[in-house]
């Protein structure tokens, strides 16, 4: 997997804490920073809530781009295979946005489309002025 996220680092020193914070989560293979333009690129297997939930907690965070890991030695197969394959993929589209969701609802609970809403049978205890 790779991701590239948007961290607002000030100085060398926060690029150290941040790839040092980072670099302690399991299955990551590399990490790339550009600070100039505020870029984090970190590739390898590792669990994409737990990577931003750690560095949100200094800095503010955005996700610019999820996906899968390209290697330049498999793009050629890859062109085979899909030159190979008779039909579209429209679903290559939806998983990532689908996945991208599924990761923002996991980071971030409170915001639920649901409401729950207590009324006055639901709870003898409670007391209504009239």
């Amino acid at each position: 997997m790779k991701m590239i996220l948007n961290v607002n680092l000030h100085d060398e020193k926060a690029k150290h804490k941040a790839m040092k914070m980072v670099s302690s989560i399991t299955g990551i293979e590399s990490i790339a920073m550009e600070r100039n333009e505020k870029k984090m690129t970190v590739v390898g297997d590792f669990d994409a809530v737990e990577v931003v939930s750690k560095l949100r907690k200094a800095w503010r965070t955005d996700i610019v781009s999820l996906g899968p890991t390209t290697d330049k030695k498999d793009e050629g197969s890859k062109k085979n295979e899909k030159g190979k394959k008779a039909g579209g993929d429209k679903n290559n589209y939806d998983d990532p946005i689908a996945e991208l969701v599924k990761l923002y609802k996991s980071y971030n609970p409170h915001m639920t489309m649901y409401y729950n809403v207590h009324t006055l049978e639901d709870n003898p205890n409670a007391c209504a002025l009239l």
